[in-house]
């Protein structure tokens, strides 16, 4: 079986995880909605996880997704990651590391040779980027980034979650929302880059 991509175990863990709470599995646009890629990546991914024997699915049918593998979901498939309190999706909220203790996410989620942490997330600026209030985001801690990735950013002592554009003279968080004007910076510390939202229904 051919090895699979970061983004397909991602795919794959979201599936497996919203068919066991709903007993149902979800349709490729909620799949698209939940990465925040068009439905057109989303069914490609998909399809490259039937390709590869993790999925198989009725043509042309909604909600038919299966998983051919009894997904594992005991602790040795799940990793600890520290979780440290909330940023700002709006404005930028005071950046002190509240460790809040940890949260337990799916290893398939992350690289083994990356360090990971959590945030919450408050305010509703990056709504257009699939992020709501009240989602746990994972962040892999890395201080560079390139333009177009969202991030979390510290601007005068603040944490702010938004989309990193580097300037001529200047740095440009943008948010995901219309109602929220961006936040323009020479001085932005980055702390890490989204890699997966978590999100309780």
């Amino acid at each position: 079986m051919k090895e699979l991509t970061e983004r397909q175990k991602e795919i794959l863990s979201f599936i497996a995880e919203y068919i066991k709470n709903r007993s149902f599995p979800p349709t490729i646009r909620e799949v698209a909605e939940y990465f925040s890629i068009s439905v057109k990546g989303a069914h490609d991914h998909v399809t490259a996880l039937r390709k590869k024997g993790q999925l198989k699915q009725e043509e042309k049918r909604p909600r038919t997704l299966e998983l051919t593998h009894l997904f594992q979901d005991d602790d040795s498939e799940l990793i600890e990651i520290p979780l440290l309190g909330t940023v700002a999706a709006g404005m930028p909220i005071l950046a002190e590391e509240n460790y809040d203790g940890t949260i337990k996410i799916p290893r398939l989620m992350v690289k083994n040779n990356k360090e990971y942490f959590a945030l919450q997330v408050r305010g509703d600026s990056m709504i257009n980027a699939g992020i709501l209030d009240g989602d746990t985001a994972i962040i892999m801690k890395q201080n560079t980034v390139r333009s177009g990735e969202i991030v979390v950013a510290v601007v005068d002592e603040a944490a702010t979650l938004k989309r990193f554009f580097r300037e001529s003279t200047r740095v440009r968080l943008q948010s995901e929302n219309p109602a929220w004007k961006p936040i323009y910076s020479r001085d932005v510390k980055i702390l890490g880059r989204l890699v997966n939202i978590i999100r309780s229904y």
